[in-house]
């Protein structure tokens, strides 16, 4: 189906692109590529079209979530240029929208999630995307690039997770799935979704998941509850409850020496000089996390609407680590909300404004023991840390003669940590880190040259402040020198979709030019610490193309036929950075593939046959920030095979296989950055199966 040999890459997209121009005008769409690829998003406060955005963004949704191995949102979110997604070992994420992962030892940092009205990202800017499951997502929205004017602290870009009840469509869904594979993998996930009434909808998702991992000390475990309430309660009010529940356990097993690499990937770390292994020490990440939220919206007239939203989350987190064992009490309490003003009287003049404020209060305790063979030991630090971040936003946009956009936005920061730190026969320090009011200001501009043609450009502000666990890192001190990650974000681009959609391209150049941004080091111990690396360019260009090459219509054989390619280049240099004697300016910087390249196929045969084909190349990564040490490049191919059919009257059952790793690469896809004594590789499963039934009706 593809070749991926180096020289055949070139050919291949060209032959690709000519396949789809000579179909694109003569035939009409189904369905199916609307699943893949929606007509509108809502990146912001309404709902809008693509063509007419001014900002890079797109649609992962329910089909494409669903087109390969259920249990992670991993090959789908990195079917986006300019996203990447790690998986160190099962249930250990990382996330970088534009940006690296040097901040992200694991988790989400300098990117904002939301599920959708509520903050999924606590106050001190870091995120669980882990604890997640796909049974509970109707789609993602993925806006690229730094938009702190009306989300707050960001880098990188925003994810809005809409969960599957509070999704525009309302349906009557209800599956049952269990799926086995490879290395103890098992899965079951249950899905409800229920229109009881014209008022009242509501759904609720389940999961579990286990897994004995590839590596030794790599085993996981989640159970997953979410649940979601809508009540039209007049024509004017809307009342939305969001519930979620957690239970994360995984091992880590830590990252191997390139000799220890090559000689048994599927060992965990080994023990090394005064510190034992990762097995013996039981290393391990144990997060149980509630989440819940209720907004309230009511449109006051045609023009006026207000939304208010009320959360709050805790999350208890151990972590039994090679050198200590810390403990986490996390708690969380925000609200959002903001008036929206619309008018769109005038035929040639549609204009909108909002005016909102966001806030969270964090509570964070946090304890440090010494690790006896996975055990509690001597308390060494007795840490108590607030976090007070909110922001204040305004945003004004206009569409002239349906064909010129014009938008502004905004946003005002705050953000502050009190501490106090008692250590084991220490004097208890006491302080507060404010860090500096920040404005972050956005400008976008969007033009439809024609009916199918766009193009757009804006201007914007990127600023993330430092998270709790970087200011307080497993090094144990209080980081009152670290500072936030600023700077300005300059962007164009283009989209072109046929009439009947049956192509679409969608082409994205950027440049940010970042100050002081965060960067993971780690001490002679082990323990990872946070300084700020002087200057960094980040350059990037970012294309895709989406086509229907045979649509149902046709009367083929194949019923189906849907191929897109998305390439991202990313050319990401540290302008002025040093540390101590060492100078790393003109480096690449640290844990960036500068090419990536990932296809997909979907495929609709007779008799309710489907096949999903994913290939994702990804181009060496410099390890450390001397770029002495480069991760190889990788092809990695995933397909998944399913047949639908009908089962009495009201049922469907399909049944599904799928292999991941085709190719059986050696590769790691999620590295240690600057890992002590070389510590760089997680190595990534070799290839493995999976299979299972899903019962709907």
């Amino acid at each position: 189906m593809f070749v991926f040999s180096k020289k055949s890459q070139l050919p291949f997209l060209a032959l690709t692109l000519a396949a789809y121009n000579s179909v694109a005008q003569t035939t009409t769409p189904d369905t199916s590529l609307s699943e893949i690829a929606p007509i509108e998003i809502k990146a912001h406060f309404n709902s809008q079209a693509m063509l007419d955005l001014t900002s890079s963004a797109r649609v992962v949704s329910k089909r494409l979530l669903e087109s390969q191995n259920t249990n992670t949102i991993l090959s789908a979110v990195n079917s986006t240029p300019g996203v990447r997604m790690e998986e160190r070992s099962p249930g250990s994420y990382r996330l970088a929208l534009r940006g690296s992962m040097i901040r992200s030892p694991f988790g989400v940092r300098n990117t904002k999630v939301y599920l959708d009205e509520i903050p999924f990202t606590d106050a001190s800017g870091n995120t669980y995307l882990n604890i997640i499951d796909p049974v509970g997502i109707n789609h993602i929205q993925i806006i690229k690039g730094p938009d702190g004017s009306l989300y707050g602290p960001n880098t990188g870009g925003v994810l809005r997770i809409i969960p599957n009840g509070l999704a525009i469509q309302r349906s009557n869904d209800k599956s049952l799935l269990l799926s086995a594979g490879s290395y103890g993998l098992f899965q079951q996930q249950l899905n409800i979704e229920q229109q009881v009434n014209e008022k009242y909808s509501f759904a609720f998702s389940q999961a579990f998941t286990r897994s004995d991992g590839y590596r030794t000390q790599s085993g996981m475990n989640k159970k997953f509850f979410q649940t979601e309430h809508q009540w039209n309660f007049n024509e004017k009010g809307q009342l939305k409850f969001l519930g979620l529940y957690a239970d994360l356990g995984y091992e880590t097993p830590g990252g191997l020496t390139e000799a220890q690499y090559l000689e048994d990937p599927r060992q965990a770390r080994p023990a090394g000089g005064p510190f034992p292994s990762a097995a013996d020490q039981k290393a391990a990440i144990y997060n149980k996390t509630t989440i819940g939220g209720i907004t309230h919206s009511y449109q006051f007239n045609k023009n006026l609407r207000h939304v208010i939203a009320l959360f709050g989350s805790y999350t208890d987190f151990k972590n039994p680590f090679v050198t200590n064992y810390e403990t986490r009490i996390e708690k969380n309490l925000g609200i959002r909300t903001y008036f929206s003003y619309e008018d769109h009287d005038i035929e040639n003049l549609h204009w909108e404004m909002q005016l909102g404020a966001e806030g969270q209060k964090g509570w964070y305790d946090i304890k440090n023991y010494e690790n006896n063979f996975g055990e509690k030991g001597t308390l060494n630090y007795d840490d108590h840390l607030e976090n007070f971040q909110h922001f204040y936003f305004y945003r004004l946009r206009a569409k002239i003669a349906q064909r010129f956009i014009a938008e502004g936005s905004i946003g005002l920061n705050l953000n502050n940590i009190d501490f106090k730190q008692q250590a084991l026969n220490a004097t208890e320090i006491q302080g507060a880190k404010d860090f500096k009011n920040s404005w972050m200001p956005r400008l976008g501009l969007s033009y439809l040259i024609l009916p199918e043609f766009a193009l757009r450009a804006s201007v914007s502000k990127g600023y993330s402040t430092p998270t709790i666990s970087e200011v307080r890192s497993s090094d144990n001190q209080i980081n009152q020198n670290l500072n936030p990650e600023d700077g300005v974000n300059y962007e164009a681009g283009i989209r072109y979709e046929t009439k009947n959609r049956r192509f679409i391209a969608d082409l994205a150049a950027y440049q940010f030019n970042m100050k002081n941004g965060i960067i993971r080091q780690l001490n002679e111990e082990g323990a990872e610490y946070f300084t700020n690396a002087g200057e960094m360019t980040q350059k990037g260009v970012e294309a895709s193309v989406l086509g229907q090459i045979i649509s149902s219509d046709q009367n083929f054989f194949v019923h189906s036929l849907i191929l897109s390619s998305n390439l991202t280049f990313q050319d990401y240099q540290f302008k002025d950075y040093k540390i101590d004697d060492q100078d790393y300016s003109g480096n690449a910087v640290t844990s960036i593939p500068k090419w990536i390249w990932v296809n997909t196929l979907a495929l609709e045969l007779p008799k309710r046959f489907e096949i999903n084909i994913f290939h994702n190349h990804t181009s060496s990564i410099p390890l450390n920030d001397a770029n002495s040490f480069y991760a190889k490049k990788y092809h990695l191919v995933q397909a998944k095979l399913a047949w639908t059919t009908g089962l009495m009257s009201r049922y469907k059952l399909q049944l599904f296989v799928g292999v991941d790793n085709l190719l059986n690469e050696k590769y790691s896809l999620g590295n240690d950055i600057n890992a002590m004594g070389n510590r760089f590789y997680n190595a990534a499963a070799d290839r493995n199966y999976y299979g299972g039934i899903k019962l709907m009706m």
